[in-house]
């Protein structure tokens, strides 16, 4: 079993505090284990937070309220309506800016004299090295297995300190990793899982609140481990079920057969097909699947298609594909074959939908995560002849090449 570790105070102590950072900061002062050292030590660090979303808020809210001294926030994405009900740096004001943006001009109003650098972009195997060497600590709150494991492979490659937090429906786990000095994420979890082997927020939804609970407790182990206090939770996971109000901890070792990561190549190819999905919606191994079609086959294909629509009618009325047919994924789960028998008659050769004839099924949800399971479903209790595929991308994907509009994001 695991014992607790603190590794020490990561920077030494900075300048004095000035006059007005003993005002401001008078709190933590008078804190034992922090006080005025401990305050100069977070005036010292720099931190890197990769995303400025659901965690990414209240981990850069804390840590530009709590005195440190250089934040800087890498994330590519733009705010969206959706994000406003979890992500609180960002208002009605900022949507469809860049996050980064948005994030770093809330920290400055929370503290004119902060130091905040915001990157545009993804963290990638081309700068993940360079940035972590660069920083005392990073802070992950990624929403995909590929920058979570290139996060992790940077920390171990780069010796640096990572703090690591997720968050799914209502629930949420954060460990500690900090290389040498206990067990790392591929000690816990050895393989980069499928990326869509769970649900994404916009696919499977986010308690809102949830955020604030595990990136505080993020933000904690960032400012214990700046001043080397307390017990960070190293070889520890931290599990929290916000609906039961219940938390656990799951203590884990180093695995002593696990290779030791040595280069980015193995996490480059997640990130690759991260990117390539990112991009056009649809991934290397989507675009030649048997049970999905791409976007671009989708297109320019002409008619002979049935259009089904999974998602709930909430998100029909933010945008819909013209011509669709919406039949909800729990119709689909709790019927399979016989929640779609009804639009078309396959009696004939061909299928028919009122007087049309189809040649094939199409199924979208708003990424694709939904309509793959629902294509599964409907596969195994459908005629033969009936081929039926899932829009990689889903409508997220069409509407950006449509030009319709921002789609409701994660």
């Amino acid at each position: 079993m695991s014992t607790a570790i603190n590794p020490g105070p990561l920077v030494e102590p900075g300048e004095e505090l000035s006059r007005d950072e003993l005002a401001r900061y008078a709190r933590h002062l008078s804190l034992p284990g922090i006080g005025l050292e401990g305050q100069r030590r977070l005036r010292a660090a720099s931190v890197l937070v990769i995303g400025a979303g659901g965690l990414g808020a209240p981990v850069l809210q804390y840590l530009a309220a709590a005195g440190v001294g250089a934040l800087t926030v890498i994330d590519d994405d733009v705010v969206e309506t959706s994000n406003l009900q979890r992500q609180i740096l960002h208002r009605d004001a900022d949507v469809s800016r860049a996050k980064v943006d948005s994030a770093r001009d809330a920290l400055l109003r929370l503290d004119p004299n902060a130091r905040v650098r915001a990157i545009r972009n993804r963290l990638s195997p081309d700068n993940a090295l360079e940035l972590f060497a660069s920083h005392d600590l990073v802070i992950d709150g990624a929403d995909n297995f590929a920058t979570r494991y290139l996060s992790n492979d940077a920390a171990e490659l780069t010796g640096t300190p990572l703090v690591w937090g997720t968050i799914f429906r209502f629930s949420g786990q954060v460990s500690t990793f900090v290389p040498d000095h206990g067990p790392m994420l591929r000690d816990l979890f050895p393989d980069i899982p499928e990326a869509d082997s769970v649900p994404n927020c916009a696919e499977g939804g986010v308690f809102g609140v949830l955020c604030g609970t595990v990136g505080s407790a993020m933000a904690t182990e960032a400012i214990k481990l700046i001043c080397g206090i307390g017990a960070p939770y190293i070889g520890r996971l931290l599990r929290y079920d916000a609906l039961s109000g219940e938390s656990s901890t799951l203590r884990f070792s180093p695995d002593p057969d696990r290779p030791p990561v040595t280069d980015l190549a193995e996490v480059a190819v997640a990130c690759a097909a991260r990117d390539h999905t990112a991009d056009d919606g649809a991934g290397p191994a989507q675009a030649a699947s048997n049970t999905e079609i791409g976007l671009a086959e989708f297109l320019t294909g002409e008619g002979g298609r049935l259009l089904i629509d999974v998602r709930e009618d909430w998100e029909r009325e933010l945008s819909s594909i013209p011509g669709s047919v919406r039949v909800p994924l729990g119709a689909v789960r709790s019927r399979g074959w016989d929640a779609v028998a009804p639009l078309v008659d396959t009696s004939a050769e061909r299928m028919v939908v009122g007087t049309d004839t189809v040649r094939e099924i199409i199924v979208h949800c708003k990424s694709g995560v939904r309509s793959a399971e629902a294509v599964d479903i409907l596969t195994a209790g459908a005629p033969a002849r009936v081929r039926i595929r899932s829009l990689s991308g889903g409508i997220d994907a069409w509407s950006a090449s449509s030009g319709t509009g921002t789609p409701q994001g994660r």
